[in-house]
């Protein structure tokens, strides 16, 4: 039973008057949840284009719908992780509102980088790159956190990092770490002071582990972990989140014959996309702790739900799987009283699909009811 926008009471039958909705024939689970997206745009021939084409205004605009795409798909809470701070701020309080459909959105904005690495303008005209350079990005630990503080200033619900260099920089520097060890602690130490958690784009083992050692609070992608990686994870009770559909995607991209990839970020997506699965599997087999996300922005906006057949193949049961997307997810980004779970006093957030998905994990890809806060917004 639900009155307003949370659930009151969970029973058999139903006494008294209301509207009924008829899910009897279906699965209904918790809105899922997803720890990684990019709301503000997607990857497409013109990207690089349109990163200094488009205002923050525009890219609103374009969350918007991406935001709605996501809800549709079952999607009732999402961390967005790493977009312009005017845009994603402003598409998080409309939807917060009710102005806009759209999940419940935790965001970073801007992501903290280094001067020349993963998160900072590359590729362009000098002029043009110092032209768009944002505050966010810093050299030297008392600079850093400087950026973490400008960021929470600014709204950030979460500090997200670039530990490691990455796939989609249009530059050759490599995969390892960006960050020295002291420019990692100083933001740890700062977003945390700030009560900020801070996660941590990462793929090459020494800039993960490096992180991990700093205390930060989770990682993203993690392609090459390694047996102390493990133990890290393990004795810090830090979460992995795989975001294995985003190596899926710049691998078929860079070896298609349609790859609007530059150079250096074919030859990365190449390095990286076949290496995901195994990560996800070796940190399964180790007993790290794993939460859902997608890096959606990266691949399509709406085919989130694709993740659960990917963490599968990884070796997680289907049972595991959803479990990354609702309880596990809402501990990582410390929702478990908002999020993850139906419950007396908890959020309308509710989903239901035709089939089982524990048996047929990719019937979350058909999803035919979305509910986000008692309201219905699918409803087939």
């Amino acid at each position: 039973m639900i009155e307003g926008n949370r659930v009151v009471e969970i029973r058999d039958g139903f006494v008294g008057e209301g509207r009924i909705v008829d899910l009897r024939d279906s699965f209904v689970l918790p809105g899922l949840i997803d720890s990684h997206v990019h709301l503000t745009g997607q990857q497409n021939p013109n990207s690089r284009l349109e990163g200094v084409t488009q205002s923050e205004s525009d890219q609103a605009m374009v969350g918007a719908r991406y935001a709605r795409r996501t809800l549709m798909a079952g999607f009732t809470t999402v961390a967005d992780l790493g977009a312009p701070n005017e845009s994603i701020f402003a598409l998080r309080e409309a939807t917060r509102r009710g102005d806009v459909p759209g999940p419940r959105i935790i965001a970073s904005g801007e992501a903290v980088s280094i001067h020349g690495g993963h998160g900072d303008v590359n590729g362009y005209r000098e002029d043009i790159m110092h032209m768009f350079t944002s505050e966010s990005i810093c050299s030297g630990p008392e600079d850093c956190m400087r950026a973490v503080r400008l960021q929470v200033r600014a709204g950030a619900d979460i500090i997200k990092i670039t530990a490691t260099g990455g796939v989609l920089s249009n530059t050759a520097a490599g995969l390892n770490q960006q960050f020295s060890d002291e420019e990692l602690a100083a933001i740890v130490a700062a977003a945390h002071r700030m009560g900020r958690q801070v996660t941590a784009h990462a793929h090459g083992v020494d800039g993960i582990n490096s992180f991990l050692r700093a205390g930060g609070d989770s990682i993203e992608h993690g392609t090459y972990l390694d047996d102390e990686s493990i133990r890290l994870f393990r004795r810090e009770g830090v979460y992995l989140v795989p975001t294995l559909m985003a190596g899926d995607f710049v691998a078929r991209i860079a070896s298609g014959p349609d790859n609007f990839f530059t150079p250096a970020q074919t030859a990365k997506a190449l390095e990286i996309g076949p290496r995901m699965i195994d990560m996800a599997r070796r940190a399964h087999d180790g007993g790290v702790r794993i939460a859902f996300g997608t890096d959606s922005g990266v691949s399509a906006h709406g085919d989130n739900a694709h993740e659960f057949a990917l963490l599968v193949q990884a070796g997680l049961t289907p049972l595991e799987a959803i479990q990354t997307a609702t309880v596990n997810a809402a501990a990582h980004l410390k929702l478990s009283a908002e999020a993850g779970r139906i419950a007396p006093g908890m959020p309308a957030d509710l989903i239901a699909v035709g089939g089982d998905p524990l048996s047929d994990v990719t019937e979350l890809e058909r999803v035919q009811f979305v509910m986000r806060g008692g309201t219905v917004y699918r409803e087939e």
